[in-house]
């Protein structure tokens, strides 16, 4: 079986020492995936590719921006027999459940496409006498992107693709358990069109995890950081984060709880997250609960490309998705030009 290079200024490589890890077939026990495993000297690598490519892509224009996004899209639902077979090997994964991962994640790109020409600033009035202030919003510069593989198509493109949209550049770390399902999405990117470097992937074996991620949140270059999963390993990448001054998006375990009101249809509220007849009180509780989302009257799990996702407390804090996504990964910067003469120093 041939090794899964790291993909690296947008070139396949085997890691600098040749070390190779295994994922196997969790119902059959055979070898699904032989992937690179990466060193940390492969992860600044990457970053610096990255960082390499940030100053041309973050001056591309919106038009360009939108078109490869899109065009990755279909060269995603083009290579669904690939994603089927990749996530039946290294994560059991059923046709069905490929199918919408990969509908959905689709969906996603093209979200992230339209996203390019809502990136917007705004014109502040100054109390300063001729001054024309402005805030505009900025690429922030390398992301870096860490995507699970429960739903691995579904949120390895959530991860990377608002980042792009947003004109920054991106380093993705696969997941371990399914590096080739990951590898198939920036293979489907970087033939949509997007330029060399501006993303990369970094494989790397399980016992290296810690290593590896922790080496590219402190690189200079990486100006965010965003991750889904555990609340257990989602503290220890803030507190990285953290100590590097870097802004994290954490996706954190989410519960799913369920809430049925006594005046609920009972036969249905089984799929419901806030369940009631009385829609205004069933608003009234969903305002009380402390969580990121609520849906009213349908089910505890429900994802759309353009809604803000994300949690609060223990599930981690940020947005994925729409309009809040452009926050996350942009710098908002305040800009002024003065017109006539001024009073130094105030």
């Amino acid at each position: 079986m041939d090794v899964l290079g790291l993909i690296i200024d947008s070139e396949e490589r085997s890691a600098t020492d040749g070390r190779a890890f295994e994922r196997h077939n969790p119902v059959t026990g055979d070898v699904a995936t032989r992937a690179a495993a990466a060193s940390a000297d492969d992860a600044v690598a990457a970053v610096d590719a990255a960082a390499a490519a940030f100053p041309a892509w973050s001056q591309t224009s919106p038009g360009e921006r939108r078109a490869i996004l899109s065009k990755a899209a279909d060269r995603l639902q083009e290579m669904a027999d690939d994603f089927v077979a990749a996530m039946a090997a290294e994560i059991g994964a059923t046709v069905g459940w490929a199918l919408f991962n990969v509908g959905l994640a689709a969906d996603m790109l093209r979200e992230a496409a339209a996203l390019t020409t809502q990136i917007k600033g705004e014109i502040i009035p100054s109390n300063r006498p001729g001054s024309f202030a402005m805030a505009i919003r900025q690429p922030a510069g390398v992301v870096l992107s860490i995507a699970p593989w429960n739903a691995p198509i579904i949120l390895g493109v959530r991860s990377i693709a608002t980042p792009l949209a947003c004109a920054n550049t991106v380093v993705m770390k696969t997941s371990e358990i399914c590096p080739r399902t990951h590898s198939l999405i920036v293979r489907a990117l970087n033939e949509a069109g997007l330029p060399k470097g501006v993303l990369n992937a970094v494989s790397n074996a399980p016992e290296d995890a810690a290593e590896i991620v922790e080496t590219l949140i402190a690189q200079p270059a990486v100006r965010r950081v965003n991750f889904t999963g555990s609340t257990r390993v989602g503290r220890i990448i803030a507190e990285l984060s953290g100590r590097h001054l870097k802004p994290a998006l954490m996706e954190l375990g989410g519960k799913a709880p369920l809430v049925v009101l006594d005046d609920a249809d009972l036969d249905a509220a089984v799929a419901a997250a806030a369940f009631g007849r009385d829609v205004n009180r069933a608003m009234a509780v969903a305002r009380r609960i402390q969580s990121g989302i609520c849906h009213i009257n349908g089910p505890t799990v429900h994802d759309e490309a353009q809604m803000p996702f994300g949690g609060v407390k223990a599930s981690g804090w940020g947005r994925f998705g729409g309009s809040a996504g452009i926050h996350e990964f942009t710098e908002l910067r305040w800009i002024t030009v003065q017109d006539g003469p001024i009073h130094y120093p105030f």
